[in-house]
């Protein structure tokens, strides 16, 4: 099996995935949140420091773009080649009401007229570029019978690999993914498939391998936010200590504290990260008002001295 980092914008970015590779079993591929081009601007500079391959040492890195418009995908996947990249993913995936509204991501599913032209157009000129097209992708917006149409526009191309997400766009990350319809995709794709939504537990990836044995690639995303040692469970690997939560928390917490200017951006994110670790600690609950207040970067190392230093 092989094993893909999700793309999950706001967190997962390059100093993340570094502190996560270095502390915890690696993914063969990441992912990065959704570059969103706009005239002019291939990539800002928050997205260049993310692909930078200086910034993404020892690990294989699969940049994800987002947007409807041939020349602003083209001119980004240039951009990404001459960095040293050969495969760009489109991300027709992202529930958002704010960029579904916009045709983007899941919402360019509402137009596959469209989204033929555009990967018909995308796939010629990244072909003679020397680049592979991969897409992560949604079921539909508001119904799961839309997916017939769409796995035979996917069928049309060649594709590095589609990754499914079997949620409609209107279910965001609630409810249960749609099993029955990654079934349809498994019938009928004939690209190479890889499973993305809903693996929390190791008892969640093994029923996952008994129900789709023909399948061998799996995409995780926040269950390991939630657990970042899911991924060495799920490979039967020793369990890591607490202290490897602390070294990864430490790298995260410097890595945003040379990458931010201010102290109020570092503690935003480092909220963030908590509200998906602290279920991890023991009596963690107690600490989450605590993080929520700190404003200060000392106020906020004293609260996370507290919280390591019990267990």
């Amino acid at each position: 099996m092989k094993f893909y980092f999700a793309p999950l914008e706001g967190v997962s970015g390059y100093i993340y995935r570094n502190a996560y590779h270095k502390h915890f079993v690696g993914f063969d591929r990441y992912f990065t949140p959704f570059i969103a081009p706009k005239k002019n601007q291939a990539l800002s500079s928050k997205e260049l420091r993310d692909v930078l391959p200086e910034n993404n040492q020892g690990m294989t890195l699969i940049p994800q773009i987002l947007t409807n418009q041939v020349d602003y995908f083209l001119a980004t996947s240039q951009k990404l080649y001459d960095l040293g990249y050969r495969e760009v993913n489109l991300n027709l995936g992202c529930p958002s009401g704010t960029v579904v509204t916009k045709k983007k991501g899941a919402g360019f599913l509402a137009e596959l007229d469209r989204l033929e032209h555009f990967l018909t157009d995308v796939t010629e000129e990244l072909s003679k570029m020397g680049m592979a097209l991969s897409i992560k992708t949604r079921i539909g917006l508001q119904e799961t019978a839309e997916f017939t149409e769409i796995i035979e526009l996917y069928n049309e191309y060649s594709l590095a690999e589609l990754i499914v997400h079997p949620r409609l766009q209107k279910e965001q990350y609630t409810g249960k993914p749609h099993w029955e319809i990654f079934a349809q995709a498994v019938e009928q794709s004939k690209n190479s498939l890889c499973y993305n939504g809903d693996i929390f537990t190791v008892e969640d990836y093994q029923r996952f391998c008994l129900d789709f044995p023909q399948i061998e690639r799996v995409m995780l995303g926040r269950g390991v936010l939630r657990n970042p040692n899911l991924l060495a469970e799920i490979k039967g690997e020793k369990l890591a200590d607490f202290n490897r939560l602390k070294q990864f928390h430490d790298d995260i917490f410097q890595g945003y504290q040379r990458d931010f200017s201010g102290e109020k951006p570092v503690i935003f994110k480092m909220r963030e990260l908590w509200g998906y670790l602290l279920p991890l600690i023991p009596e963690g609950s107690q600490y989450a008002k605590k993080i929520h207040k700190a404003d200060r970067i000392k106020e906020y190392e004293q609260i996370v001295e507290q919280i390591f230093s019990v267990q």
